[in-house]
Formats: structure tokens, C-alpha cells, sequence
């Protein structure tokens, strides 16, 4: 590819890109006034976060969807829920590039975190690296989909089902992005996503757990809710506990020590009012994605990701080779023309770098996944949002390739 000349920029020609932009639309905030112009609306959980439940299984493809205040909040609800369920103590298989929730989750659960390096790419873990690190101790497979990407393989699904082994997928960056077109989030026991503002549905803050798993889905409820028995959905399993605990107020039962990580009818209302034009929002980032990897020099950056079923909200920008100089060019690049963006993609690079996990796994745990350090130092993500006009991207691609 030849690179084009890219004049320095001026005040008028600078790109000022964000991160995100315009997620929270006109008709969001219309939904929000209405529910507020109601004669006494009732704003904590109620009747719209179970539509909003009900609508997100069905699109997604789900039996059941429990709504909570955050991705974050997701997977602590998920990890709780599996000690629970399965038994405490243990290993769960965990990626180096996501975001530090994942892992927190994994510890305040009491299971040990064990790293399996990325595919390049996927920048999701590589499926050999993973069954590498499954042992008798293994309670889950804790797998993210970075980015849009998909980081399913049918090797992987097939081991897994053969062992037994619990697959938790952590959806939160790829609403939409699908596998052997099956959406991504349908394939694990549990799968947790984020609504986070920047991502491709936002409800503000807002984060959903989703799965076909009956006695998952109950305990999930509880866990959202202090652990209390009335969280549950079935009067018959509430009379079980009502009955095993006659000494006890039928209101006030605690199965589990838990959480409130109850969202409200606020956020409800506006994730229900995204989710209409989530499919026609994400066929646009789509389009973007494909438009800025085919315009990239491939000799510069990695234009090779696995992109069949992905629906990046961001652009991937990873350089080919570890060259600091391309890379402080790169950032000088994009700074000065105003374009907002994260060295080390979302969660800030490989994680067996920050400072949580080198208390705990020693300060050289992260050389045990190179291709997420590479990441760590020489990848970034780029705002890529519905919006986004052709022009400009190709003039992102105009001003990266012009940096050799």
C-alpha cells in the first residue's frame, strides 16, 4: 500500500474524535421524561426492568435475563452464583486482556485466577492456551469476547462439554457479534454484558446476566438482591424455603450472603428504548470496522482479525511489530488531531502487569502471555460509533498509514 501525505493538521482539519458519541439519543431521554410525567411513577426495579428482561432474552436468544447496575456487577453476581452452585475453591481460566472486573469477580469469589494467553487474531483467549490450562481444579472457563471479536472455537466448545467444564462468556464489548450465527452470549451457562455509556447499547450504567440455566437464573435473582428468598420468580421454590425456615419471616429469608446491585426503571427505560435500533446501529459500526481495516496499511498494522461474525464497537488499531517509534508516532499522531483513544485496548492492557495481580502472582507472572503484551504496549482501540461519517475514517486510515 502506498501511503498518502497527511499535512500537519490545523485547527479546522483536526478530527475530534471521541470515544463515543450520540449513544444516548433524543428518543432515550423522550422515554425518561414520559415515565417521570406519570401521575406516580414508581423509579426503583419494577415493571420496566422486567420488560426490558424479557425483550433482551428475546433478542438475544436467551430463556432468562436478570438486569443489574453494571457489567461489573454481572460478573460478581456470575462468580458468586457459581461458588454457590458448584462449590467453592478452585480455578477459574481467565484472559489477560479484558477488563479487571472479570478477575476481581474470580477473587472475591475465592477462586484462583489462571491466565491463558490471546490469539492475536481475536485478541480473545487462544483455545490451545486454554485447554493448556485446564486442571482437576478448573470450575470455569471464563472467556471474553474483546471487542466485538468473536473467541469461540468448536474445539473449544466440544472440550468443554466433554469435561464438564462451565463456560461463562463475557459479552459486554460485543452485543450482536455472533458464531456459526448464533449470537455470542448463548453459548455458555451464564454470559454477562455491559451497558455500559460507550458500548453499543448503553443504559448509563447497566449490565445484564443471561442464561438457559434455570437454577443459575434463580440464584442470579437472589444474588442481584441481598440473597433474599422473595427475589425468586417461582412461588414453589419460595415455599421451599419457607418451609425449611419456619422460624423466620417469610419476607425477610437470606439464602445467600449477597449484594444490591439492583439498577432502576430509569435505566430500564432507556436500554428499552435502544434496543429498537440496536440491530440497524450495529450493522453501521460493522460497516466502519470493515471500511478502516481494509483502508489500513497491512505492513504497519494488523489487518488480519478474525472478523466473521464480529460487531466492533471500536476500532482495533494494533501495530505489527513492537516498534516504540511507530507507537509514540502513532499517539502523537492522534493526539494531536484530537482523536480520543486507550493504549492497550478497554481494560488497559494485559492485566498480569497491574498492580492487584502483582501482589498477588509476583511481579513476572505477565511474561507468561507475550501476545497480550504486545497488546499491552502496542495495541489501542478507537471510538467507532454509528455516526461516523466515510470521509473521516478514511482520513484516520490517511493519517496512520502516513507515519511510516
Amino acid at each position: 500500500m502506498t501511503a498518502r501525505t497527511v499535512p500537519a493538521p490545523t485547527a479546522g482539519s483536526r478530527l475530534a474524535w471521541p470515544l463515543m458519541k450520540n449513544n444516548i439519543a433524543r428518543e432515550d431521554l423522550n422515554a425518561v421524561i414520559d415515565l417521570l410525567s406519570q401521575e406516580d411513577p414508581v423509579l426503583t426495579q419494577s415493571k420496566n426492568v422486567r420488560a426490558f428482561e424479557e425483550e433482551w432474552s428475546q433478542w438475544l436468544g436467551v430463556k432468562h435475563s436478570v438486569f443489574v447496575n453494571s457489567g461489573s456487577s454481572a460478573n460478581l453476581v456470575t462468580l458468586a452464583a457459581l461458588k454457590e452452585l458448584h462449590g467453592p475453591g478452585g480455578e477459574v481460566v481467565v484472559p489477560p486482556v479484558t477488563w479487571v472486573s472479570d478477575v476481581s469477580a474470580v477473587l472475591h469469589a475465592g477462586f484462583t485466577p489462571v491466565f491463558a494467553d490471546i490469539d492475536p487474531r481475536t485478541l480473545s483467549m487462544d483455545t490451545d492456551a486454554i485447554l493448556a490450562r485446564i486442571t482437576p481444579k478448573t470450575r470455569a472457563v471464563f472467556l471474553t469476547h474483546v471487542l466485538g471479536f468473536n473467541g469461540l472455537t468448536p474445539k473449544l466448545l466440544a472440550e468443554l462439554e466433554a469435561r464438564g467444564i462451565p463456560l461463562i462468556e463475557d459479552v459486554c464489548e460485543s452485543h450482536g457479534a455472533t458464531f456459526e450465527d448464533q449470537k455470542l452470549g448463548t453459548f455458555g451457562w451464564a454470559s454477562n454484558f455491559s451497558f455500559y455509556y460507550a458500548h453499543h447499547l448503553s443504559t448509563i450504567e447497566g449490565g445484564m446476566v443471561c442464561t438457559n440455566d434455570a437454577d443459575l437464573y434463580e440464584a442470579v435473582r437472589m444474588m442481584r438482591g441481598h440473597g433474599m428468598v422473595r427475589e425468586l420468580s417461582t412461588d414453589t421454590r419460595k415455599l421451599d424455603y419457607i418451609d425449611a425456615n419456619p422460624d423466620l419471616n417469610p419476607e425477610f429469608i437470606f439464602a445467600f450472603p449477597a449484594f444490591n446491585v439492583r439498577s432502576t426503571e430509569v435505566n430500564a427505560v432507556i436500554g428499552r428504548s435502544q434496543l429498537r435500533r440496536l440491530d440497524a446501529n450495529n450493522e453501521r459500526r460493522t460497516a466502519n470496522f470493515m471500511l478502516f481495516l481494509r483502508n489500513l496499511d497491512p505492513d504497519l498494522y494488523r489487518t488480519d482479525f478474525l472478523t466473521e461474525g464480529s460487531c466492533n464497537y471500536a476500532f482495533t488499531l494494533v501495530l505489527q511489530k513492537p516498534d516504540q517509534d511507530l507507537c509514540d508516532r502513532v499517539q502523537h499522531a492522534l493526539r494531536s488531531n484530537g482523536i480520543e483513544f486507550r493504549r492497550g485496548t478497554a481494560g488497559g492492557g494485559n492485566q498480569l502487569r497491574q498492580p492487584y495481580l502483582r501482589r498477588i502472582l509476583g511481579n513476572d507472572a505477565w511474561k507468561q502471555c507475550p501476545n497480550a503484551d504486545h497488546v499491552h504496549f502496542f495495541g489501542f482501540y478507537i471510538g467507532n460509533y454509528p455516526v461516523l461519517e466515510e470521509d473521516r475514517i478514511l482520513r484516520l486510515c490517511d493519517l496512520l498509514n502516513g507515519l511510516k
